[in-house]
């Protein structure tokens, strides 16, 4: 009988021992084919359930710094919560740290008293009797520990020690695989991860590069933007900082519903620009503190988040770039990061282009100022671009065309606005003292007491304020043209002085007793009557003489009626030009009326009526305020049909208000702006008399 129970129980420790081995040989396929960590531990507890008894079975391992114990599996046996996945244990100074620094299992049999070294498990651990302890290492490495709980104080036997021992060691293999595959996945999703934000910038910095338009650059980068994100709209909106107001410039929403076509401007008030130059990614939804209208658009687009990113560049915010989705806040840090990195580089985008369009626009501002400078040149100074086909005029570009390569000195009559300077520059560019310098000084415009100074020039010291040495115009002029406009104006005293320097090309300055020589050619003009002014005694004879060596008379502009048309023609296709506009027609009855107007202010009236006219149109026809002409509509005369008839109106309307006065104050001489020979020798050209006047009215 004893033999017979002997024989029995050597059978259940064979098959006992043939199990172990058969799970031993088991342990390397189940656990060496798993991937994680939690698969590797929920494998070997179903290996081992059948072989040895325990509760829970738990797998303990350093963290990356090799310092910290933290439970990474736990396969329960009961439904006691215990300790949470996690959780990170202390193992210095315990039967754990034990196990793992001498490399051997450790049997703990009352875990309440082993709890005391574990305060931060003490109140989660209920159950618990006594656990094993295994360390799980490889010759490379220490990994952790493994550790078998069982509700109860019962020591494994040699053999389950050795074969846990065994699976200890199987199971430390398997775990540096499966972490070592971890470490590759991870790396491998990190190098996606890292393609894919390169690939982003990549993108971004050629359109940046290759696209100039900002419009163009938004659109491209809003769908590289989605393609990386999946995102729904990318909308970018520019700060308008005298406004303070944020402008929706491109919206991408391929899916829109049509309730954000037209976002509206958004005030920015001090502590939104306050975020905006945080340069921080703020995530948001319809229910966050949005303007009702906008919240209200996001709700009927059924977007849920919003990720609005600041576009600042040098001088401060420009704007923002702001992302919207229907899927919720999938964007991780990682994810911001990025695209405040993307909002960066279009942030510098923006900055050079709104620098490049200030400059461009400095730079054709400087370009029409220099086209406009230029004609204005070429047209006033170019003897060329005088306007004028009528016979009056015409003589007196013949006698321009005599006297100009003479060095003779002219003196130019006429009314204000005729054109004495124009005339003036044409003599001095035909003579052969063209490359030298053209002077001209407005004898007028300056006060008598110092149009000494300006003309033969002062000495340091010389008078009050003389505080250095200056040249005066007829130094500047040597061997060039001197212009003398209004030369009238110049007072008694000063007249002498003159005489000499235009006779003998000498003079001295102010405060100085050396003689100055100099080779001026001298061109005077004036509106003024210089021989009545002669006789008046406020004009001296002998230099109305020397400046009379040839003189030129300039016509009026109602002398010359025929150019008023060419001259029209002509401002309004220079202004135009320089206003861009297109002015391609000039009404008839305008024209007429324009022509026969008695423009007291010649040219220069003309011109500047013409520029009114000018800036007044609209479209491609001159738009003429005729009713300016005269103050009323009603002191628009009608038309004369033919020009004789229209200068006999104006002389007879002119003798009409004068009660037939000719000269004097009052009369049609002054009302008409013209001498009062002038006047008569008209009339005895259209045979006109005092008379005359009352019979035809």
């Amino acid at each position: 009988m004893m033999a017979k129970l002997t024989t029995e129980q050597d059978d259940v420790a064979l098959d006992g021992d043939l199990t172990r081995y058969r799970t031993l040989l088991k342990i390397p396929g189940a656990v060496g084919a798993q991937r994680t960590v939690d698969a590797v531990l929920h494998s070997l507890a179903t290996l081992l359930s059948n072989v040895v008894s325990f509760d829970d079975i738990a797998l303990l391992l350093f963290d990356p710094s090799g310092q910290q114990l933290t439970l990474r599996a736990l396969e329960r046996g009961g439904d006691d919560p215990g300790v949470d996945v996690g959780t990170e244990i202390r193992y210095a100074g315990t039967e754990l740290g034990r196990a793992i620094e001498e490399q051997i299992p450790v049997f703990v049999p009352d875990v309440k008293r082993e709890l005391a070294n574990h305060p931060e498990l003490a109140s989660r651990i209920h159950r618990a009797v006594s656990v094993y302890i295994f360390p799980v290492s490889t010759p490379r490495t220490k990994l952790g520990a493994l550790v078998f709980v069982k509700n109860e104080r019962a020591e494994f036997s040699a053999a389950d020690v050795e074969l846990m021992g065994s699976i200890a060691a199987h199971v430390a293999v398997a775990l540096e695989n499966a972490m070592a595959i971890s470490s590759v996945e991870a790396y491998q999703r990190d190098l996606t991860r890292e393609r894919d934000r390169l690939s982003l910038l990549l993108e971004i910095n050629n359109h940046v590069v290759t696209i100039l338009d900002i419009r163009d650059l938004f659109r491209a980068a809003s769908a590289s933007i989605r393609k990386h994100f999946a995102n729904d709209f990318t909308s970018f909106m520019l700060f308008d900082g005298h406004s303070n107001r944020l402008n929706a410039v491109v919206l991408d929403f391929p899916a829109s519903r049509g309730f954000m076509d037209e976002v509206p401007m958004q005030q920015v008030e001090e502590e939104d620009l306050e975020r905006l130059r945080a340069r921080k990614p703020r995530v948001l939804t319809p229910s966050d503190k949005l303007p009702p209208l906008i919240a209200q658009m996001l709700r009927a687009e059924s977007i849920t988040t919003v990720v609005a990113l600041p576009l600042v560049g040098a001088n401060g915010p420009i704007g923002a770039m702001v992302l919207g989705s229907r899927n919720g806040n999938n964007l991780s840090q990682a994810d911001l990061d990025l695209l405040s990195q993307v909002s960066s580089q279009i942030s510098l985008a923006i900055d050079n282009a709104l620098a490049y369009g200030r400059l461009s626009a400095s730079r054709d501002h400087l370009e029409d100022q220099r086209i406009y400078l230029e004609s204005e040149i070429s047209s006033e100074y170019n003897f060329e671009d005088i306007v004028g086909r009528s016979s009056t005029f015409q003589k007196v570009l013949e006698q321009v065309t005599i006297v100009a390569p003479t060095d003779s000195t002219v003196l130019l009559h006429g009314e204000t606005g005729t054109g004495k300077e124009l005339i003036a520059r044409a003599i001095h560019n035909l003579s052969s003292r063209h490359r030298r310098t053209f002077v001209r000084l407005n004898c007028a415009a300056i006060p008598s007491g110092l149009l000494e100074s300006e003309l033969f020039g002062h000495e340091k010291g010389a008078f009050t304020g003389a505080l250095m040495q200056k040249k005066g115009r007829f130094e500047l002029a040597d061997r060039g043209s001197l212009f003398l406009d209004e030369i009238g104006d110049i007072n008694l005293e000063l007249q002498p002085k003159l005489l000499r320097a235009v006779q003998e090309q000498e003079f001295e300055r102010l405060g100085s007793t050396k003689t100055i020589q100099v080779d001026v050619r001298m061109i005077a003009a004036s509106h003024r009557d210089l021989p009545e002014m002669i006789q008046q005694g406020s004009f001296r004879e002998d230099l109305f003489y020397r400046l009379s060596v040839f003189p030129i008379e300039i016509p009026p502009l109602r002398e010359r009626r025929e150019d008023i048309p060419l001259l029209i023609n002509y401002f309004v296709s220079k202004l135009a030009k320089r206003m861009r506009k297109q002015i391609k027609s000039i009404p008839t009855q305008a024209m007429e009326v324009l022509t026969n107007f008695p423009w007291k202010g010649n040219v220069r009236e003309l011109a500047n009526f013409v520029e009114r006219a000018v800036i007044l149109s609209q479209g491609e026809e001159l738009e003429v305020p005729i009713a300016e002409l005269h103050g009323s509509r009603n002191n628009i005369s009608t038309p004369a049909s033919t020009f004789h008839d229209a200068e006999r109106k104006v002389i007879l309307d002119a003798l009409t208000a004068s009660s037939g006065q000719i000269s004097g104050r009052g009369g049609a001489a002054e009302r008409l702006g013209l001498k009062r020979t002038t006047l008569q020798n008209k009339m005895r050209r259209l045979g006109i008399n005092k008379g005359d006047c009352q019979q035809d009215r």
